[in-house]
C-alpha cells in the first residue's frame, strides 16, 4: 500500500512540474543560461505594432493584410531549422549586400528579398532561376552578367547584387512604390501591369494575384522582423554563431589567361579546390578556358599564401595578386 501511494504521489508531482515548466515559458523571455532545446509553448505572434516595407506602411487596419502577415510571421517563427540557418547566413552575405544597396540608393529593407528568394543560398529554382537573387538567364544577361557553361555571374554576389539594384530601381520607377516593385520582381513586370489594369487597382494590398505573389511581400516583411529581432521570436543566437563572413579576410588575384585545371591552380595559390569554389561560386566547372583573354578577379582565403609559380602550368603563371 505504501508503494502504491508513493507511485501515485510521484506521478502527480511529475505532472505538476511539467505543467509548471510549460506554463512558465513565454516566447521572447530570455532562457536561463544557454537553451539548446526548442520552446515547448506555441503562441500567436504579436501584430500589435506598426509594420512597414522600405518605409512604406502596411495597412494594418485591413483584416486581410493582418491575416496574410500573421501567416508569414507564424510560418517563419516556427519553421525552426530553416529560419535559424537563414539568420546564420545573414552574417556572411548582408555585410556585402548592404553597402551596395546604400551606394545605389536602394532601401536597406530590399536585402530581405534575397532571404525570400533563395534563403541566402546559391539556389536553383525549377524554372532555372539561380543565385542569391534568383535571376533567370535572360534577365541576368540583360544586366551584363556573364552566363555560360564555365562562368555564371548570377552566383557572383557583388555583381548580381548590383544587377539587382539596377533592376529593382527600374521596377520602382515604373510602378511607383517599392512594394509594387517587389511584387513585380516576383511575378514579372508585364504580369503585374496586366493585373493592375484588369483589376483597376494601384495598391499591392488590394490586388488579387497568384498565391506566391500574394504572400511575397509579407514573406519579406516577416524575414525582416525575425532577422532584425530574433529573440523576440524565440531565436537565441550569439554573434559568433553566424556563418563565416568571407568578405573580411581574402586576397584577390587577376587572371587573363586560360586555367585548364582549377584544382592545380588552387594548390599553386596555397589553397584547395573546395575553398576556391566557396569563395568563387561563379566558377561553375573545373576549368576556365577564357578564349577571349578576359581579366577575371578571383578571391582566395587570405590565410593561404601562394606558392612559387615554378613548375606550375603555363596558363597559371600570369596570375597577379591584388589586395582587397
Amino acid at each position: 500500500m505504501y508503494k502504491a501511494h508513493l507511485t501515485v504521489y510521484t506521478l502527480v508531482l511529475a505532472a505538476f512540474l511539467t505543467v509548471a515548466i510549460l506554463t512558465s515559458y513565454r516566447p521572447g523571455d530570455p532562457p536561463a543560461g544557454r537553451v539548446d532545446a526548442l520552446p515547448q509553448v506555441i503562441e500567436p505572434v504579436s501584430l500589435n505594432k506598426a509594420f512597414d516595407f522600405a518605409g512604406e506602411p502596411l495597412p494594418m487596419d485591413n483584416f486581410d493584410v493582418r491575416e496574410r502577415l500573421d501567416r508569414e510571421l507564424t510560418v517563419n517563427s516556427y519553421w525552426h531549422s530553416s529560419t535559424v540557418l537563414q539568420i546564420k547566413r545573414t552574417a556572411r552575405y548582408f555585410p556585402v549586400i548592404e553597402p551596395i544597396l546604400a551606394d545605389q540608393g536602394v532601401p536597406d529593407d530590399l536585402k530581405f528579398l534575397a532571404v525570400a528568394e533563395s534563403g541566402l543560398e546559391h539556389a536553383v529554382s525549377p524554372a532555372g532561376a539561380r543565385g542569391i537573387w534568383q535571376f533567370m538567364e535572360r534577365t541576368g544577361k540583360s544586366y551584363d552578367l556573364e552566363i555560360n557553361d564555365e562562368v555564371d555571374e548570377r552566383y557572383h554576389l557583388e555583381k548580381s547584387t548590383l544587377a539587382f539594384c539596377i533592376h529593382i530601381k527600374k521596377l520602382k520607377e515604373r510602378f511607383g512604390s517599392w512594394t509594387l516593385a517587389a511584387a513585380a520582381y516576383n511575378m514579372g513586370e508585364a504580369g503585374l501591369a496586366k493585373e493592375m489594369e484588369r483589376q483597376s487597382m494601384t495598391s499591392y494590398y488590394d490586388l488579387n494575384l497568384s498565391d506566391e505573389t500574394m504572400r511575397y511581400v509579407f514573406r519579406v516583411v516577416a524575414a525582416k522582423e525575425i532577422v532584425t529581432e530574433p529573440r523576440k521570436f524565440g531565436f537565441y543566437l550569439e554573434p559568433e554563431e553566424g556563418y563565416n563572413p568571407l568578405h573580411r579576410d581574402y586576397m584577390e588575384i587577376e587572371v587573363d589567361t586560360p586555367i585548364h585545371r582549377l584544382g592545380e591552380f588552387a594548390l599553386a595559390q596555397g589553397t584547395t579546390y573546395r575553398m576556391l569554389k566557396i569563395y568563387n561560386p561563379w566558377l561553375r566547372t573545373s576549368s576556365l578556358s577564357n578564349p577571349n583573354g578576359k581579366t577575371y578577379t578571383i578571391k582566395l582565403p587570405a590565410a593561404h599564401s601562394p606558392v612559387p609559380t615554378q613548375g606550375s602550368s603555363p596558363q597559371d603563371s600570369s596570375a597577379t595578386r591584388s589586395g582587397d
